[in-house]
């Protein structure tokens, strides 16, 4: 069972992707995706709100995460967090087993 984060980031005046470009170019993404248990850490502009980014966080378990909250990256992240004056709101999920055949049919592949 992986957990998925959703994070919203929210700026003003383009900070927000400024943030996510800043995580980028420093490497600091690359680092993350390279973590034991990283399954996913991808950033997206939202289409009706251009002040707002989300951040799609996927882990294998809540052991990863506690450890990726311990390593030296979240102390560069709550650093850039603060530069840009960010705000954020957090989804969290936790995955089930599989999709019903229900709602596949409805997935076009």
């Amino acid at each position: 069972m992986s957990i998925t984060v959703n994070l919203r980031y929210k700026g003003t005046d383009g900070s927000a992707k400024r943030f996510a470009e800043e995580m980028i170019s420093s490497g600091t993404v690359d680092k993350i995706r390279k973590e034991e248990g990283n399954l996913r850490y991808e950033y997206f502009q939202a289409l009706d709100d251009p002040e707002t980014i989300l951040l799609i966080d996927s882990w294998k378990d809540q052991e990863s995460i506690d450890i990726h909250h311990d390593s030296p990256m979240m102390n560069t992240i709550m650093k850039l967090r603060e530069k840009y004056d960010l705000h954020m709101t957090v989804e969290r999920y936790k995955s089930d087993e599989g999709m019903p055949e229900k709602d596949a049919a409805f997935i076009r592949k």
